[in-house]
């Protein structure tokens, strides 16, 4: 069985306080795009894991598939399988590409044994191997607060723009983009500001993160400057970086930004 896990963006993100467990309470909005991986099981006779495509970086057992059918082991009887992913999600890049392989393997596993799982118990099982791996068991625009994996549905349609995603030749850690933040509360919650005509974010929408990450992260700023300055309505960081995107009325000419990054058009 194959199926496709897709991207998001963040759109807008505001790290509001340092929780007593040493994580953070957030609020975001999750917004799915299309840059996707291609995710294979096969039932074998041990469980395995291969890859292609992008190279994924860590231990075999760190892999969130991995994680993830070791969890639905431990309360289903599963068999094993083989699990083939190709990776085009760029990786570190703020855009969720290990959570949404992680939960769309989960919904998969579903599939192929009949474990019969609704939506809100796919989303608990999604929601212990990482903050936003819940959102892309449904794949809606959501208003993400607390951890990152409390939603609110909105209604937000991007459709009628076109959204380009630029992937410069660097990756930020999570761990790095946290060290930069300093917390703080807001006065007029994203889940308000969502509802301002697009072309009215820039003044009123940020990501937290962007701040510190320019500061050590040069190009990653010089990318946002340059879809400003393509004539975007408006653009972020994606996350923890290091991708940016920017929603455009009109397909924009990127080629100057394609000699030494990822350009992903239309998305």
């Amino acid at each position: 069985m194959v199926i496709f896990p897709n991207a998001k963006i963040n759109i807008g993100l505001n790290v509001i306080e340092r929780r007593a467990d040493g994580y953070h309470n957030l609020e975001t909005v999750f917004y799915p795009v299309k840059i996707n991986d291609v995710l294979e099981i096969i039932p074998a006779d041990e469980l395995s894991f291969e890859s292609s495509g992008l190279e994924i970086p860590g231990r075999l057992g760190d892999n969130l598939c991995i994680k993830a059918y070791h969890l639905l082991k431990k309360d289903h009887n599963i068999s094993p399988v083989k699990i083939h992913l190709h990776k085009n999600i760029p990786i570190g890049a703020g855009l969720g590409g290990g959570s949404s392989d992680a939960a769309f393997f989960i919904k998969l596993m579903n599939q192929q044994f009949d474990l019969k799982l609704s939506v809100d118990q796919i989303q608990d099982y999604a929601r212990k191997l990482g903050a936003d791996c819940a959102f892309f068991v449904e794949s809606k625009p959501v208003f993400a607060f607390e951890l990152g994996d409390e939603f609110e549905s909105i209604k937000l349609d991007l459709s009628k723009y076109k959204i380009v995603l630029v992937m410069p030749p660097t990756q930020v850690s999570t761990a790095e983009a946290y060290r930069g933040v300093k917390p703080s509360p807001i006065k007029t919650t994203l889940y308000e500001l969502i509802d301002l005509p697009v072309a009215q974010w820039r003044k009123h929408i940020k990501n937290d993160f962007e701040e510190s990450i320019f500061k050590n992260h040069i190009m990653i700023r010089g990318v946002k400057a340059a879809l400003y300055e393509a004539g975007a309505l408006f653009a972020s960081m994606s996350g923890s970086g290091a991708s940016v995107f920017g929603i455009f009325e009109n397909t924009p000419d990127l080629s100057h930004l394609e000699d030494e990054n990822q350009v992903f058009y239309d998305i």
